[in-house]
């Protein structure tokens, strides 16, 4: 789950995070009356789940409330990589004079927290990955002890802050550790983390991604989820209790199991073919769940087959092929379909689904030359 940024700050602040002392606007009205309260420059940001806002024209600065009331008229309701913008952020204008970049994130070839800095903040950390990777500073944070002073300092040191610098920023790093590992989080961003004229630091954007699969342990961020971002392919996967992550391909594909799916998304390009989708329906695979994910699937008008992909472990693969058959009862498609079951059952599944006259394969490989032929209008 994304928040927004003012959302993350928030939390943030929480924690002892230094950020704008802003508010949200929806309307440019709003915007004004939060600009006289905050008085001086402001910045206007539009609040959109997208990078590369100012790039596009969502981020500006307003020196009076009435500039402000103006330029939030312009941003609120454009069109940011797809996203309509109906919110803004008006925060204080910092006194800027370097942008560092701070950040928390999983890595799990190590099973540890990573903390990440870098002298290079304002831009995407994988840009400067790509272009200059000596400046990104690593730290692994064991689980056991938590954030140590000394890796906060390294680190601090490491990207070039001056010495009467590294408690505020020790500081910073301990509150960002805290926050995410309280709430839950996969990432947690700073980008950029100021130097302000008088030294202090600010973390003047912020960036959260939270753990869908802990959040019923955090109802008041659970709450923060912004319903308008998600697509509606992506709210009915969610409410369907499907994981669905929607690509440009013209194969659909529906597998039982994340590590599944990747490898059939593999298989599938293999053949030289595009997966449409990543599409997990995890166990069971029920008839409802099926026809679920088939109407997420279908949505899509560049989907030109749909290749199921069903290990049947405590799933039997005979209850499956009738979900199936069930399904496609309820809807009807002219879209071709190839099941590739295997596990419990499955030579009963695939006697079920051949008698209903649809496409069957023993084996991945097959199923996935399959699919892509009979998408590619050659089968």
């Amino acid at each position: 789950m994304k928040l927004q940024e003012y959302q993350a700050k928030q939390i943030f602040g929480q924690y002892g995070v230094p950020v704008p002392h802003g508010d949200v606007a929806e309307t440019p009205a709003e915007a004004r009356a939060i600009a006289e309260r905050l008085g001086g420059t402001v910045v206007i940001k539009s609040q959109v789940l997208v990078g590369g806002r100012g790039k596009a024209g969502g981020i500006k600065l307003a020196k009076s409330p009435s500039e402000a009331e103006q330029v939030a008229s312009r941003i609120l309701g454009m069109d940011l990589k797809g996203l309509t913008v109906k919110k803004v952020l008006v925060d204080p204008a910092a006194d800027i004079r370097k942008e560092l970049y701070l950040g928390m994130v999983i890595d799990r070839a190590r099973r540890r927290t990573v903390m990440m800095a870098s002298s290079e903040g304002g831009i995407d950390i994988e840009e400067v990955a790509a272009t200059a990777p000596k400046k990104i500073i690593q730290v692994a944070i064991d689980p056991c002890l938590g954030m140590k002073d000394y890796q906060a300092r390294d680190v601090a040191m490491g990207i070039g802050l001056p010495r009467e610098q590294l408690a505020a920023f020790s500081q910073i790093c301990q509150a960002l550790y805290n926050c995410f590992v309280g709430s839950d989080a996969s990432l947690a961003e700073i980008n950029p983390l100021v130097v302000q004229g008088d030294g202090k630091l600010l973390a003047v954007d912020g960036k959260m991604v939270l753990d869908d699969n802990a959040l019923f342990r955090h109802p008041e961020l659970a709450a923060m989820r912004d319903e308008e971002e998600e697509t509606p392919e992506e709210r009915q996967a969610r409410e369907s209790g499907l994981s669905y992550v929607k690509l440009d391909g013209q194969i659909g594909c529906m597998v039982n199991g994340a590590g599944l799916a990747m490898a059939t998304m593999d298989i599938i390009k293999y053949y030289g073919g595009s997966p449409a989708n990543f599409l997990d329906i995890g166990g069971g695979a029920r008839a409802d769940k099926v026809a679920a994910a088939l109407r997420i699937i279908l949505s899509d008008p560049n989907v030109h087959a749909v290749l199921f992909n069903i290990f049947g472990g405590i799933t039997r693969c005979d209850e499956v092929a009738r979900g199936i058959i069930q399904s496609l009862k309820e809807i009807p498609t002219k879209v071709p379909m190839v099941v590739r079951l295997v596990g419990t059952n499955d030579a009963e599944g695939r006697a079920i689904l051949q008698d209903a006259h649809m496409q069957t394969a023993e084996t991945l490989a097959e199923a996935a030359q399959k699919a892509v032929a009979v998408a590619k209008g050659q089968a």
